[in-house]
């Protein structure tokens, strides 16, 4: 086998062979099923009572009814010698006799009225149709309570072999590791796997042959653990904050639906700490009351040293009420987050350009045509799984929204129309169409849309620019950059559109005046002193210095730059930061320094160039450059705030939970423990993903082969149950 499959990987697989070998294999599972019955009836050898004919892997394999095991199919006889005779199997017992005929196998049969007596005999779909059935008095609903009754006495005969096995004994030690493991996997699901499923007969009945308790297992889970496990990362998390000399509150989650808030503590070692959940409540909420949860959350994490609190990145609010904050505590920087700075691009893309305009009113003609119409839909889902080997119609969004304001909810259907180029191409060519055409004035309109090559050059070109984007967000929630990245990151993309506009020769100043007008909204002066205070941006110049990078700063910029230290830092140091910060633009830092906090290393897991020390920025400030003793108090607090505050990304069920509950106030209590800690969990591990996104994952490997022998060799090899340590 082994070498059939090396061989097998190194040559262009053959179709037409792998579909020959694919019926062979039902062709002989097929026929041991057939032998099987026949034999379970009374017409065959004794071994077929134990050894059951499967499917593993496009493989036939013949299992043992009593252990479990898998073996061979090629030559049954000498697997039930091997064992059952000689006793390889535990739980085969040489006093067993073959299991009596069957009562349904019974038939009366009647030949030009002559009587004859009740004998046993097989049938088959191939035998003759004139054999006459068991009668009996209910009717054919009496067949389901006849094979209940026939698996008794199978049971009673050969019972099998999970009912024998006896449960093997724990120590106390054992069963309370176990179970501790067990509801730290309740904890850390959040909601993915239900209270109820701790009751369900499977699950306890898989807890008992393992040899754990059942009786009052959810009352354990969801009381004591609970409350210790919750306690324990909660203390966890206050010593690192105490510990902490400053930190960021970052808030997620005003712009959901349900009005589930979540606020993570960003500490200067590059962690996070979760803190709580906050029901903000559904619908808009003011900014006045977003203002007070928010000082809230600060208030609750620092108590009477707030200055310990940097700033706050959150999702939205920037405009009032993190800005009131400002003003009020003048230590504090609080910035929008990155990410719905780009979604918001998007949103203004699909509002403002009309290229946009055009490719969704168009695509929406064309979806809404294709997915309607019953001959072209006939057509369309005919060509689509004959090209695409899949099924479906084309995505439209909701009537209920509006697209051009709303433009994610358009890109699937971009996504769909685009990828499916070729197929409605074949269906407007298609005879059924051109009567149509003739027909309804739509379909003519239609037609002149797919066959038109500025519209799939259009539409290709909107389709790129919101990828070009999206790729940019789906980066920023991957490598959560600090707020000093945020220029160079705005720079980059204003780049890749100007290339964009040249490829699709899309007039450039409307697209620029967008995206202008998207940066300052979300622009913070403190994105420019960060840049210009962090050492990775450090350039070297011509006499080999690595100076700050002033000059890619705007004038109106470096102004920013003055007025930001000067109102961070106090009265009485001011001028002293201004007088540091005109030191630091003229001598920099040592080029050994420098380049060692520039260095970068491949990152495995993405394949990209990353930052080899993360934390050397702040480590430089705090150690070689101690001499900028007021400027360095405000780099290390500027230069490590975070641009985004996506901490992680919670789950369906993670809302689920809260939202549910959020009338109970024990049950709320106690669902909130359970987000928080499933919430630590995440971070301690620096899971930054949802469960959707893992299962998505897991779906699309499901599909991959593997090899033949390899489930069989595991399950025969390995013991039924394992002990646990």
């Amino acid at each position: 086998m082994a070498s059939t499959m090396a061989s097998t990987s190194t040559t262009e697989p053959d179709p037409l062979a792998d579909e020959a070998a694919a019926r062979a294999v039902r062709k002989r599972y097929e026929g041991l099923l057939t032998v099987r019955t026949r034999a379970i009836k009374g017409k065959g050898a004794w071994y077929w009572a134990h050894l059951e004919p499967i499917l593993v892997s496009n493989a036939v394999k013949l299992k043992c009814s009593l252990c479990g095991s898998l073996f061979s199919a090629s030559n049954p006889s000498r697997t039930a010698s091997e064992h059952l005779k000689r006793g390889t199997c535990p739980n085969f017992s040489h006093s067993s006799l073959p299991s009596p005929s069957p009562i349904s196998t019974v038939h009366c049969h009647s030949n030009n009225g002559r009587k004859r007596t009740a004998t046993t005999t097989t049938t088959s779909p191939s035998q003759d149709r004139s054999v006459q059935h068991l009668v009996l008095s209910g009717g054919k609903d009496d067949l389901c309570a006849l094979a209940v009754f026939e698996d008794s006495v199978k049971k009673l005969k050969s019972p099998r072999s999970l009912s024998r096995v006896a449960p093997p004994e724990l120590t106390r030690d054992q069963v309370n590791s176990a179970v501790e493991l067990l509801a730290d996997w309740f904890y850390e699901s959040c909601g993915s796997v239900p209270l109820s499923a701790l009751e369900h007969p499977k699950f306890q009945s898989f807890l008992a042959q393992l040899g754990l308790p059942v009786t009052l297992l959810r009352r354990e889970i969801y009381g004591p653990r609970l409350e210790d496990r919750f306690g324990v990362a909660k203390a966890e998390s206050e010593a690192r904050m105490r510990d902490a000399m400053f930190f960021q509150v970052g808030c997620d989650g005003w712009k959901s639906e349900d009005g589930v808030v979540k606020f993570i503590v960003n500490l200067p070692n590059g962690s996070g700490v979760f803190h709580k959940v906050v029901l903000a409540g559904e619908g808009v909420v003011s900014e006045k009351y977003a203002e007070e949860i928010l000082w809230e959350a600060v208030m609750g994490v620092c108590g009477s040293g707030v200055q310990r609190c940097v700033g706050i990145v959150a999702d939205r609010f920037k405009g009032k009420a993190l800005r009131s904050l400002e003003v009020q505590n003048h230590w504090m920087v609080n910035v929008a987050c990155q990410v719905q700075g780009f979604m918001g691009l998007i949103k203004d893309f699909g509002n403002e350009l009309p290229l946009f305009r055009v490719v969704a009113e168009n695509s929406l003609k064309v979806a809404n045509f294709v997915n309607t119409e019953s001959r072209v839909r006939s057509s369309f889902l005919g060509y689509r799984m004959q090209e695409m080997d899949c099924a479906g119609l084309v995505r439209v969004p909701s009537t209920k929204c509006h697209v051009l304001k709303n433009f994610a909810s358009v890109f699937p259907m971009l996504e769909d129309i685009l990828s499916s180029a070729a197929v409605i191409q074949m269906v407007v060519l298609e005879d059924t169409f051109k009567v149509a055409c003739m027909e309804d004035p739509l379909a003519r309109e239609v037609a002149g849309i797919v066959q038109s090559e500025v519209f799939w050059n259009e539409l290709e070109a909107v389709y790129s620019l919101v990828q070009l984007i999206r790729g940019v967000v789906r980066d920023i929630e991957a490598e959560r950059p600090l707020i000093g990245r945020c220029l160079p990151l705005w720079e980059e993309v204003r780049t890749k559109v100007k290339e964009w506009c040249v490829k699709y020769s899309v007039v450039e100043e409307p697209v620029e005046k967008i995206l202008e007008k998207r940066f300052r909204k979300n622009y913070h002066p403190a994105w420019s002193a960060a840049f210009i205070l962090d050492p990775l941006y450090l350039v070297k110049d011509a006499s080999g210095k690595y100076l700050p990078p002033f000059k890619c700063l705007t004038r109106e910029q470096e102004k920013d730059v003055d007025k930001l230290l000067t109102r961070l830092a106090s009265r009485e140091e001011a001028h002293v930061v201004l007088m540091e910060l005109m030191k630091w633009r003229s001598e920099g830092l040592d080029p050994l320094y420098a380049q060692a906090v520039q260095m970068k290393q491949l990152d495995p897991v993405t394949g990209k160039m990353k930052v080899a020390n993360p934390l050397s920025s702040r480590l430089v400030w705090e150690t070689c450059l101690s001499e900028f003793k007021s400027l360095g108090k405000l780099a290390v607090r500027l230069i490590f705030l975070h641009a985004t505050s996506c901490g992680f990304k919670s789950n369906c069920s993670f809302i689920r939970k809260i939202s549910a509950y959020k009338h109970s106030g024990v049950s709320l209590e106690r669902a909130q423990k359970m987000v928080y800690v499933a919430a630590h969990a995440k971070l301690e591990r620096r899971d930054f993903s949802s469960e959707e996104e893992k299962e998505a994952e897991l779906l699309a490997m499901a599909g991959t082969g593997s090899d033949d022998g390899m489930l069989a060799e595991v399950f025969a090899d390995a013991p039924l149950i394992g002990g646990i340590a």
